[in-house]
């Protein structure tokens, strides 16, 4: 997954599905969190996967309102289509986007 920062986000988001997952290098959930993303990056090719560092784009969180993380955003177009709060297995991500997307 591809790691964007505050200057690539809009143009990122701005057409079709993208999976957000906003993250800290220090946090433990957003590490397990990680290697679930990037094995259902690969089931979805139809969904565009990166990640945000907070800690690095602290203007970017805030505009979005990140208050805990992992924090998951899903956009369609530009517009917030679904949230996801803190670490889920496969499974519950899975149904995330599923019921966000589908």
């Amino acid at each position: 997954m591809k790691i964007i920062d505050a200057a690539e986000f809009k143009e990122t988001i701005k057409t079709g599905t993208t999976l957000v997952d906003f993250f800290a290098e220090w946090c433990g959930p957003c590490k397990m969190l990680g290697p679930v993303l990037e094995e259902l990056d690969s089931e979805y090719p139809d969904v565009n996967f990166v990640k945000v560092n907070v800690d690095e784009n602290m203007d970017l969180a805030g505009d979005y309102g990140i208050m805990s993380i992992p924090q998951v955003y899903i956009f369609k177009d530009g517009e917030v289509a679904g949230k996801m709060s803190g670490y889920r297995d496969a499974g519950g991500v899975r149904a995330f986007i599923d019921e966000t997307v589908r």
